[in-house]
């Protein structure tokens, strides 16, 4: 029975027979033991291409393992290479490698040759590749002589490299005698063949140490050519040189020598032909000269180029795609263009193969009388030829082998026997190259063996493949069962996938998943089994991720990332920088669940990533820091399109930091007239980088530029050159124009100068021009300079002036200013207002009508008329005092008003003046009125004195404030218990003169409530309260605490006390019995006396509510 396990996977079906899955007979890279006899397998080998070090010992490795150990051999160049021989050489102790000693003597080029290595024991013999071993080699430069090359400016160039040819070949580059490396450009550049290119030369290319240097790295070491100069001269300077010796027609035109079309500088001529083998990197080169620099592009004229493939190199001068296949091949054209023309260049490109595999032949183990094959393909371009070996040795010229049939690239087994086992070589080769494979037949008969460790615990998370290995061994190809727990049967569920190398998958684990698992290989020689563990773990996750942040450059920022894990496993959790570790800054913290970047620059700008690890799973989550900050001030400031009254201005933006410019600030000063001082001009979108700018004659202006984002404002740019426009005269005239005098007989004209940015011109002054609006006078004008104030003198009194001021320079003048109207000064009115009628509306409030005055005799802009009033007599205490008095002023032309605030039952004087800018006018005769009476304050003060059993003394003083005649005082008393409710309310009257009362017929020992005011004819006023209490009787007191503590009282309480206990046990049983016990439910007598109204029908009472306010004012 044939034996190979193949690499796709079954999956089985839901039915409920055992899931048993008979694996193929051939297996994929078959592992046979060790303890079990096997023929040899090379292990190791050296490259087929060795070159070597030649300072260095020679070690050609072959290493290779079988059953009985191999023994090795070595062939070089085709024959025995007899190791004994040669002292130099030794072979490793139970290996096959080589070690040729010739640091100590002898020369690396005597081993050169090509070595095979064949590993053999009793089973067969497996061979190596042909080892080429050659030294490496970096000669040295030729000595030469280089001339110095002189250039005309713009002209081509290319300076030879050409280094020695090594092995491995040289890596090129240019440098200068202090090792610095020669800058490259579009204009200049290195080519594949180490050459340096220049498109056009110019007078910086003169220089006297072009270095070209070969470095050798299997040697490290470093070759130099000899220094070449190169000097550049201008047309000028040739003509110069030329001048004495020839014509002017002869000279050389500087448009000749440095404008040109491109043509190529490598390859040479339209097309050229390219060969590349598969799976290596194509790189295709054309270098174009011409004036301007050539500029390089590619394509492919009957396809596209590769996308993920195709990179450009040198400035676009090397195309490269890299892993060519046959679909590669194909015409390339590459196109050299500058202002002055075009060219193109193709190039054919053909794509190669040396051989590859398609089936590699594996190895083979087979019981006896089973069949089997070996199958070798391989492909290539061209073709490769099949040829195959037996133990090293041409199948052709082999021993027969009646169970062996060769079909080409296919070697058919049946009825194999232990005498069957062998090595055979599959050998594929063509011009580029040869494959060559060792693939042994192996007759065993052996019972089945588990390799997998017994009792292996695999830990897998939650909702993820589980997969339970059993590698296995046996020949015949064992079957092999699957069983879960100590009693299962064998698992035929669907969600189970047995692979054929022997492997349980469980697509997706689950809790239930965890157990022992057992595996079991059967074939007709026996049976083995092995047992594995399952244990499920809950995912790592990361349940709070890191947010996307955008920051301003030097604040702090931080990602949080808090991770739940399964308690069994111990997370670790780190910070990743764009895929790379944290930068190693201590602006960097990590703190638990934190990562925090403090003072963020530009370069902490990225993806940072949390990575929580366990030895199971691994998580992770991402989030992007954006580093913004306010933009780099513009540069570059330019102003062109130069007229009198405009200029275009241009810029180039700075830096936005990361936050797009939304808009730019453009400032200018003027440093004739205030330097230092910047105004602002305009703003333009930020997509705008010119704006057109409207100018003012005479002004030397700088302009400057910021740029506005989101964060805020860039600095402002650098000043922009100066521009200094031409004079002209004045636009605009002052403003703010004023005519008011400050005196009877004058006119004061003012105005807001112009400033100097204004004034368009030298030598600013002002025409300022009056006359009387209302006579038939000529304008009167003077000019003055550098005041914005003139002042008329001999006016009349308050008469209309029309009034202008004009602005001039030496240039002339600004357009006709408008009129303005002013008047001459004010004096004080004449005429007091007549007419003055009071009318009294109520005891504190009056009101005032009178007559207008005149309006010749304000002389003045009316401001309004203004009351004075004042109080000369109480009525009430007949006594005549002065108060201060008071002032009211109406605006405008009113000729009434109300005095409010005036106090009840008082004589009041008042008169009216009339008021202008000046001042106040004459005042009318004083009218004299009185207000009514009207309700009192509370008294001033209420004490209770002399508490008795029955009766209480009240004490008052009269209120502060009587508005009137008081006619009576008003007592109202409530009683109030022990729990506080309040009892009827009895009222009392007492005469007006009197200050005390002695209240009688009171309960001892009783607290009463009082309420007290006064009354004028107007009515009451507010009120007082206060509450007293009567005495006790001194004997009555003494009774009552002997009867407390005489025995038969207390006897009495404790008889009490028993029957009202048998009364609630009596209501108890009842109750309890479902009967029900009536109790009539007591009302308060009392009802609340905050929500009881007063029973007097006066209503000046308040509520109870307010005693604490009445209280504190009583004292």
């Amino acid at each position: 029975m044939q034996l190979k396990i193949m690499p796709k996977k079954k999956r089985l079906s839901a039915g409920k027979v055992p899931l048993i899955l008979f694996l193929c007979q051939m297996i994929s890279a078959l592992e046979v033991p060790l303890d079990l006899v096997q023929p040899p397998t090379i292990t190791q080998q050296s490259p087929k291409d060795y070159i070597i070090d030649p300072r260095e010992n020679i070690v050609i490795q072959c290493e290779a393992k079988g059953k009985p150990p191999p023994s090795f051999s070595w062939t070089r160049n085709g024959t025995h290479f007899d190791i004994d021989k040669d002292p130099l050489v030794t072979m490793k102790p139970g290996s096959g490698t080589l070690i040729i000693n010739i640091m100590s003597e002898g020369k690396a080029e005597t081993y050169e040759g090509v070595y095979q290595c064949t590993a053999r024991n009793e089973r067969g013999a497996a061979i190596s590749n042909n080892i080429v071993i050659r030294p490496s080699r970096s000669p040295l430069w030729t000595k030469e002589k280089l001339e110095p090359m002189i250039l005309q400016n713009g002209q081509p160039l290319v300076l030879p490299c050409r280094p020695p040819i090594g092995l491995p070949p040289a890596i090129i580059f240019w440098m200068d005698n202090s090792f610095q490396r020669l800058p490259q450009s579009e204009r200049v550049s290195q080519g594949l063949n180490g050459d340096l290119y220049f498109s056009n030369v110019l007078p910086e290319d003169t220089r006297e140490d072009y270095i070209c240097y070969a470095r050798f790295n299997h040697t490290q070491t470093i070759q130099q050519k000899q220094p070449i100069s190169v000097k550049v001269i201008s047309v000028d300077e040739l003509n110069d040189t030329l001048a004495a010796n020839l014509s002017d027609t002869e000279f050389y035109s500087a448009r000749s020598s440095r404008e040109r079309p491109p043509t190529f500088l490598t390859p040479e001529g339209n097309a050229s032909h390219k060969e590349e083998l598969r799976g290596n990197v194509l790189s295709l080169e054309c270098i174009a000269e011409g004036l301007p620099t050539p500029i390089i592009y590619w394509i492919k004229e009957d396809g596209t180029l590769p996308i993920n493939r195709t990179f450009y190199r040198n400035f676009k001068k090397t195309l490269q795609i890299t892993h060519v296949s046959e679909a590669d091949s194909g015409n390339y054209q590459c196109i050299a263009k500058n202002p002055l023309g075009a060219i193109h260049h193709t190039i054919s490109v053909t794509v190669k193969a040396a051989p590859y595999w398609i089936v590699a032949p594996q190895n083979l183990v087979l019981s006896p009388g089973e069949d089997g094959s070996l199958i070798c393909r391989a492909n290539g371009n061209p073709k490769p030829r099949i040829s195959w070996l037996t133990n090293g040795v041409p199948v052709e010229i082999a021993p027969d082998d009646p169970s062996r049939k060769i079909d080409g690239d296919t070697i058919i087994f049946s009825n194999v026997q232990e005498r069957s086992s062998a090595v055979y070589q599959c050998n594929a080769s063509n011009e580029y190259g040869y494959l060559l494979a060792n693939a042994f037949v192996n007759v065993l008969a052996e019972p089945p063996r588990i390799l997998t460790s017994a009792n292996t615990l695999y830990q897998v998370i939650a909702n993820s493949p589980a997969l339970l290995d059993c590698a296995f061994f046996g020949s015949p190809l064992p079957t092999i069962e699957w069983f879960k727990g100590a009693k299962g049967r064998a698992l035929h569920e669907d969600i189970y996938v047995l692979h054929e190398n022997g492997t349980l998958e469980i697509p997706v684990a689950q809790k239930d998943s965890t157990g022992t698992y057992t595996c079991v290989a059967r074939n007709k020689l026996g049976m083995a089994k092995n047992e594995v563990h399952l244990e499920i773990k809950d995912p790592t996750r990361i349940i709070k991720q890191p947010e996307y942040a955008i920051v301003q450059r030097g604040s702090t920022v931080s990602f949080e990332c808090k991770v739940k894990h399964d308690h069994t496993l111990i997370p670790t959790v780190m910070w990743l920088k764009d895929n790379g570790e944290l930068p190693n800054d201590e602006r960097f913290t990590v703190d638990k669940d934190h990562l925090a970047v403090t003072d963020v620059d530009d370069g902490d700008a990225g993806t940072y990533t949390c990575v929580a690890n366990t030895t199971l799973d691994k998580v992770s989550a991402s989030a992007v820091l954006s580093v913004v900050d306010v933009p780099n001030p513009p540069i570059d400031l330019e102003l062109t399109n130069q007229l009198d009254k405009s200029v275009q201005l241009s810029w180039t933006p700075g830096d936005d930091n990361n936050s797009p410019i939304t808009k730019f600030i453009i400032e200018y000063e003027d440093t004739i007239h205030e330097v230092g001082l910047w105004h602002h001009q305009a703003e333009v979108p930020g997509t705008q980088t010119t704006a057109q700018l409207m100018l003012s004659p005479y002004v030397n202006y700088s302009f400057r530029v910021t740029a506005v984002n989101n964060i805020g404002q860039s600095l402002p740019s650098k000043a922009s050159e100066q521009y200094f426009t031409k004079a002209a005269e004045p636009d605009t005239n002052p403003t703010a124009v004023e005519g008011l005098g400050s005196e009877p007989d004058n006119l004061v004209i003012t105005w807001k100068p112009l400033n100097g940015f204004e004034s368009n011109g030298p030598g600013l002054q002002y025409k300022v021009s009056w006359r009387q609006k209302d006579g038939d006078d000529e304008w009167t004008s003077v000019l003055v300079a550098n005041v914005s104030k003139y002042i008329v003198s001999g006016t009349p009194t308050f008469v209309p002036y029309l009034i202008k001021v004009q602005a001039l320079n030496n240039v002339g003048f600004a357009p006709e200013p408008a009129e303005v109207m002013g008047h001459s000064g004010e004096d004080l009115p004449m005429v007091a207002p007549g007419n003055v009628q009071v009318n009294v509306v109520n005891n504190t409030l009056a009101e005032v009508h009178w007559d207008p005055v005149p309006l010749k005799s304000i002389r003045g802009h009316l401001q309004g008329y203004r009351i004075y009033y004042w109080k000369i007599q109480s009525s009430s205490r007949r006594d005549k005092r002065h108060i201060e008095k008071k002032i009211l002023t109406f605006q405008g032309s009113k000729t009434h008003g109300m005095l409010p605030g005036l106090e009840p039952f008082s004589h009041y004087a008042l008169n009216v003046r009339v008021v202008n800018g000046k001042g106040e006018g004459p005042a009318s005769p004083d009218r004299v009125f009185h207000t009514p009476e009207g309700v009192p304050s509370a008294p001033s003060s209420l004490k209770i004195v002399n508490p008795s059993l029955d009766s209480l003394t009240l004490e008052w003083d009269p209120p502060s404030h009587p508005n009137g005649i008081l006619t009576e005082y008003t007592l109202k008393y409530q009683p109030i218990n022990s729990t506080h409710e309040l009892g009827p309310l009895l009222d009392l009257k007492i005469p007006a003169n009197k200050t005390s009362w002695i209240l009688k017929n009171l309960n001892f020992s009783t607290r009463y409530k009082f309420y007290f005011y006064a009354h004028t004819s107007a009515g009451p006023g507010s009120h007082l309260t206060e509450e007293a209490v009567t005495t006790m009787d001194a004997a009555m007191a003494s009774r009552q605490v002997d009867i407390a503590t005489q025995g038969w009282f207390i006897g009495l309480m404790c008889a009490v006390a028993l029957l009202i206990l048998i009364l609630l046990i009596v209501c108890f049983i009842r109750r309890n019995k479902g009967g029900k016990y009536p109790v009539k439910e007591k009302e308060d007598a009392h009802a609340d006396p905050e929500i009881q109204p007063m029973k007097e029908d006066d209503g000046t009472f308040g509520e109870y509510r307010l005693l604490s306010f009445v209280s504190s004012a009583s004292f």
